[in-house]
C-alpha cells in the first residue's frame, strides 16, 4: 500500500519515481522556457543548466530541501533593457555577479541573521517592487500577443487570445495532474491551433538531429549590465527566503535552521553564477514545484533530483530545441498576459498577507513613490550606467526604507509600519 506522504529522505521505487519526476519537470517547463524565449537564446541551454543547478543545490543543502531551480522572472525587464543597446553576452556578466552576490549574502546571513531584510524591504516596499516586475512587462506581453502596433494581425490576436483562454480555464478549473501544468497545456493548445492555421513551419524540426550538445554562450564583461541587473538580487533574495519558509511549512520542517538559509542561498548562488558562465539565466526556487509538493504530498528529494536528470537528458534532444523555437510569438504572448499579471498580483497579495495598513501615510507614501518611479519610465544615468524600471524602484525603496528607519530612531516619525 502506498503511504499518504513520502518524506524528503525517502527514495520511491523507480517505476513510481519516474512519473513523479515528470510532474515536476512539466510544472517548471512552461515558465522556464519562457525566459530564454524572450531573450532569443536556446531554451535547451537553460533547461540543461537549470537541471545541473538543481543537482548542485540539492548537494549543497545536504539533500534536505526538495526544491527545483528554474529561470527567474525578476531579470526579464533589466535584461531586455540591456539587450536594447547591447548583447545577451553582456547580460551574462550581470548573471555571474548576481550569483556571486547570493553567495555574499549567504555569508552575511550566516553571521548577522535575516533581520536586516525587513529593514531594507518592509512589506510596503517589497510588495510594490514585486508588482512592478509584472506591470512594467505588460507592454511586452501585449506586443507579443499582437494587441499593439498600427497594423493588427487578427490571426495573431486570435491565437494569443485562444492560448490565454485555455491557460485561464486550466488554472481555475483543471484538477489533478493537469492542475499543475496549465501554462504548458495552454502553450501546447496554442501551438496546435497555430499549426492548424499555418503559422508554424515544421521544416527545421524535421531536419534537426535527434541528438545535439546544448549550445553554450560566452559572457562579455559589461559594468553597465552588471549595475542594471545587480539590484534584482534583493528582490529574489526575499523571494528565496519566502519559498524556503513555505516549503518548510509544507514538509513540516524548519529549513531555515536545517540545512539553513546560508546553504540554500549558497546553492542558488553557485548555480546562478555557473549558469551565467555558459549562457543560462539566473535561477530561483520555483513556486510551481512547491505547489506540486503540496498537491502530491511527495516530498522526496530523489524525485526532484530525478526531474533535474530528466531535464538534462532532454536538453540533448535536438528536435526539442527546434520545436520550442517554432512556437509562434503570439502563443507565448497569450501566456505572458497571464503570467506577468500574476506576478503583479503577487505583489498585491504580499500587501494583504502582511496586513499593510495604507491608512498610515508612511506606507502609502512609500508604496506610491516606488510604483510611480518604477512604472513612469524615469531613468538615471551615471556615466555609462543607466538605471530604470524595477532596478531604479528597488534603489528608491532601499533609500526610503533606511531614511524612515533613521527617522524612527530619531523619534521624528509620527507612526510606525
Amino acid at each position: 500500500m502506498i503511504k499518504n506522504i513520502i518524506q524528503v529522505e525517502e527514495r520511491p521505487p523507480l517505476l513510481m519515481c519516474l512519473p513523479l519526476s515528470l510532474q515536476h519537470l512539466f510544472a517548471m517547463f512552461g515558465a522556464t522556457i519562457l525566459v530564454p524565449f524572450l531573450f532569443k537564446v536556446d531554451p535547451t541551454t537553460c533547461i540543461f543548466l537549470n537541471g545541473i543547478g538543481t543537482l548542485i543545490y540539492i548537494f549543497l543543502t545536504k539533500g534536505k530541501v526538495p526544491a527545483y531551480l528554474g529561470s527567474s522572472f525578476a531579470v526579464i525587464s533589466p535584461v531586455m533593457a540591456i539587450m536594447a543597446t547591447s548583447s545577451y553576452a553582456s547580460a551574462q556578466s550581470g548573471f555571474i555577479v548576481f550569483g556571486l552576490l547570493y553567495c555574499v549574502f549567504a555569508l552575511i546571513i550566516k553571521y548577522v541573521g535575516t533581520a536586516w531584510i525587513d529593514i531594507f524591504f518592509p512589506p510596503a516596499a517589497m510588495g510594490a517592487i514585486i508588482a512592478i516586475i509584472g506591470l512594467e512587462l505588460a507592454p511586452t506581453a501585449a506586443s507579443m500577443a499582437g494587441l499593439t502596433g498600427e497594423a493588427i494581425n487578427y490571426q495573431h490576436v486570435a491565437i494569443s487570445m485562444f492560448t490565454l483562454a485555455v491557460t485561464i480555464i486550466g488554472t481555475v478549473a483543471f484538477r489533478g495532474f493537469l492542475a499543475i501544468i496549465p501554462i504548458l497545456f495552454g502553450v501546447i493548445c496554442g501551438y496546435v491551433a497555430s499549426l492548424c492555421i499555418g503559422l508554424v513551419d515544421l521544416t527545421p524540426v524535421v531536419n534537426a538531429p535527434w541528438f545535439q550538445v546544448p549550445k553554450f554562450y560566452a559572457p562579455t564583461f559589461d559594468l553597465n549590465a552588471i549595475m542594471i541587473i545587480a539590484p534584482a538580487v534583493l528582490v529574489t533574495l526575499a523571494e528565496h527566503i519566502g519559498h524556503l519558509i513555505v516549503t518548510g511549512n509544507i514538509i513540516e520542517r524548519d529549513l531555515l535552521k536545517d540545512p539553513g538559509l546560508t546553504r540554500s542561498l549558497m546553492g542558488d548562488g553557485i548555480a546562478t553564477a555557473l549558469s551565467g558562465c555558459f549562457g543560462g539565466t539566473p535561477n530561483t526556487t520555483y513556486g510551481e514545484n512547491i505547489g506540486v509538493l503540496a498537491l502530491t504530498k511527495v516530498y522526496s528529494v530523489w524525485v526532484i533530483g530525478g526531474a533535474a536528470c530528466l531535464a538534462i537528458m532532454l536538453s540533448f534532444v535536438g528536435k526539442l530545441s527546434e520545436l520550442i523555437r517554432s512556437i509562434p510569438v503570439p502563443v507565448m504572448g497569450g501566456v505572458c498576459l497571464l503570467l506577468f499579471g500574476v506576478i503583479a498580483v503577487s505583489g498585491i497579495r504580499l500587501f494583504v498577507d502582511s496586513r499593510v495598513d495604507f491608512s498610515k501615510s508612511r506606507n502609502m507614501v512609500m508604496t506610491g513613490t516606488i510604483m510611480i518611479i518604477g512604472l513612469s519610465g524615469a531613468k538615471l544615468s551615471f556615466g555609462t550606467v543607466t538605471v530604470q524600471g524595477m532596478v531604479l524602484a528597488t534603489l528608491v525603496a532601499v533609500f526610503m526604507s533606511l531614511l524612515f528607519k533613521l527617522f524612527d530612531s530619531l523619534g521624528i516619525m509620527k507612526e510606525k509600519f
